[in-house]
């Protein structure tokens, strides 16, 4: 259980840092006056969508066979990636 949480903390972290959600709380503690609402305010609002996340997956994966997520993730993975590659994303 310890090796999953610190595995999904670092994949959390790495992609978090420098995205839209960071910089929007960045903008938000330097307009306030209270970075502390500010972190509270960031920190709920990431952990309830990480329920959010957790949840769905779960009830998902009791739903739909585990092989046929990953066939569906990777036809979506390379559908964006052809976006990219063509411009169009």
């Amino acid at each position: 259980m310890f090796k999953t949480a610190l595995v999904t903390f670092a994949l959390i972290f790495f992609a978090e840092l420098g995205d839209k959600t960071q910089l929007t709380t960045m903008i938000l503690a330097a307009q306030s006056r209270s970075p502390v609402a500010v972190f509270v305010g960031a920190a709920l609002a990431l952990a309830v969508s990480a329920l959010l996340g957790v949840l769905l997956g779960e009830f998902v994966t009791r739903v739909v066979p585990t092989r046929y997520i990953h066939f569906g993730a990777g036809v979506a993975f390379m559908a964006i990636g052809a976006l990219l590659i063509s411009g169009r994303l």
